[in-house]
């Protein structure tokens, strides 16, 4: 978290506000949160003239593409979020929003990153736990590292022939496959329990012993949560929140994830959560059997 409809809300957020925009400035409280170049002073003098090109999304990660050939990675891990708004500093070294509005939001209150562009305009990294990182890479250099991650599943090219194919080569359960970012990009925990409660597959299923229609109906789940999810702005149920401040609201159609000992929207069951590889995993019994 985020996940891939979080990610994009964000970037379709940020990329009306800060497009053409100069970096201006850089300050922050937990200078580890800079893992490219390590060195925040570098990072600081490299990062200060450049103006933001495109602001594009791969996988988990937000990317701003910069003049002079440099690109911004961000990626918000577990609870971060970018925010753009203007804030002032206390004393304490505590940020607080100029403006009334979603900003005052409790959880957008955990600024380690402050980028000031031009135009008197701030874009700022909130993340309660301090997971989240930026690297400022080389623009050639980026694409390289981003071969890594797997197809994009929103992307016109996924196509269902390309997906069962790339299904029937792998093992392990399905819930795990499908969270490897080396497989397909962008979901993680939220998502898949969300595609294999409407695919109607349990989670602990090995991939091996999926069908070609149970594959069909999993491309066609993905599909369509991240889709909705993507629409409804993200899910808020913990820390995420949009550019803005503001709650997605996608956590009021999750028919699984969290939904612990609530009835299954399609059955009345008893939705149950099991662990798998240490992630939790959410799924109805009686739907979505074994």
């Amino acid at each position: 978290m985020p996940e891939l409809p979080e990610a994009e809300t964000t970037k379709k957020g940020l990329e009306i506000k800060v497009l053409n925009r100069t970096f201006v400035d850089v300050w922050s409280d937990w200078k580890k949160v800079i893992k490219k170049p390590a060195d925040f002073g570098l990072f600081k003098k490299e990062i200060i003239g450049k103006k933001i090109r495109k602001v594009w999304r791969r996988a988990k990660n937000v990317i701003f593409d910069l003049s002079d050939g440099y690109s911004l990675l961000v990626h918000q891990k577990m609870t971060g979020h970018l925010l753009v708004g203007n804030w002032k500093i206390k004393k304490s070294e505590n940020w607080e929003p100029i403006d009334d509005g979603y900003l005052k939001d409790p959880y957008n209150r955990f600024l380690h990153l402050v980028f000031f562009l031009s135009g008197d305009l701030m874009m700022a990294l909130s993340d309660a736990r301090k997971f989240a990182k930026a690297e400022l890479w080389k623009t050639e250099e980026l694409k390289k590292e981003l071969e890594k991650f797997g197809p994009e599943p929103l992307d016109k090219n996924f196509k269902l022939n390309n997906f069962i194919k790339t299904f029937k080569n792998k093992k392990g359960k399905i819930k795990q496959v499908l969270m490897d970012q080396s497989v397909i990009s962008g979901i993680g925990n939220i998502y898949s329990s969300e595609a294999l409660w409407y695919a109607k597959i349990h989670p602990e299923k090995s991939v091996a012993k999926l069908s070609d229609q149970e594959l069909k109906s999993l491309y066609n789940a993905i599909k369509k949560v991240l889709e909705l999810g993507v629409r409804l702005g993200g899910e808020s149920f913990s820390d995420y929140r949009k550019p803005d401040g503001s709650k997605g609201n996608f956590g009021a159609e999750r028919k699984a994830y969290k939904r612990e000992g609530q009835k299954c929207s399609r059955c009345g069951t008893k939705i149950k959560r099991i662990k798998i590889g240490q992630r939790s995993a959410f799924f109805c019994p009686h739907c979505q059997k074994p």
